[in-house]
């Protein structure tokens, strides 16, 4: 017997499913949050302790792990406001170039894929929320490193302005998603499969759809084959 008879089933699915992955995300961002305040409590007092005794490498380090401390701070407290159902979304103009290069250094040091590389000449600025759309673009190039085929991973970024909207392309020439599994891919709580890949939640292009109908956009599969895929990011332009 259905949930509830006046409904479909797929409705009622798609319903525990979304509340699923809210509660998911609450209880994540706010485990997360005590740990990342005493990170960004403990580099502030050894700065101020310590600043006049440190090289500039040192200095440098320890303002990095203050910043990047204080930036998952915002992000954990975005993401508990989306699981609240209220998403805190503030928007400022966002360097798209500056953003992708800076998240593709991150996770090519983590991955060690010295030889991928990244095209995104002459990407514009645009006005979102930085923190929520970093974490979508974070997905998708964590996504082409995992991904990636026997050559050399390259991915590619382009952005136009098509009337009230952006769309934003992120290509790659990854071993690209078989036709059977390119419906399932937004489902929560469902991975693709790969020999050999880390265990996960299967959320990560969930999380990036819902953080994308936050920000007023959303995020589809273009195209996928032997050579590849390619996502778009539709957010507006306003």
């Amino acid at each position: 017997m259905s949930p509830n008879p006046t409904k479909p089933l797929e409705t009622t699915i798609a319903g525990d499913n979304e509340e699923r992955i809210k509660r998911f995300l609450a209880i994540a961002s706010h485990d997360l949050q005590s740990p990342l305040r005493h990170i960004a409590m403990y580099a502030e007092l050894l700065l101020d302790d310590l600043e006049e005794t440190l090289d500039g490498e040192q200095l440098q380090s320890l303002k990095m792990i203050l910043e990047k401390a204080q930036a998952a701070q915002r992000l954990t407290k975005a993401l508990m406001s989306l699981a609240g159902g209220a998403p805190q979304v503030t928007l400022e103009k966002v360097d798209l170039k500056a953003v992708a290069e800076q998240i593709w250094s991150e996770l090519i040091e983590e991955a060690g894929a010295r030889d991928a590389t990244l095209a995104g000449q002459g990407l514009p600025s645009i006005r979102t929320d930085p923190a929520l759309f970093g974490l979508v673009l974070r997905q998708l190039i964590s996504n082409a490193l995992t991904y990636r085929s026997a050559s050399p991973l390259h991915v590619a970024i382009a952005a136009e302005q098509e009337g009230a909207n952006w769309f934003i392309r992120i290509s790659d020439n990854g071993t690209g998603i078989d036709p059977a599994y390119r419906e399932r891919i937004f489902e929560p709580f469902w991975k693709l499969p790969k020999a050999g890949a880390a265990p996960g939640a299967g959320l990560g292009l969930t999380t990036a759809q819902e953080l994308l109908k936050a920000l007023g956009g959303d995020i589809s599969l273009e195209h996928s084959d032997a050579n590849g895929s390619r996502f778009t990011i539709r957010l507006p332009a306003g």
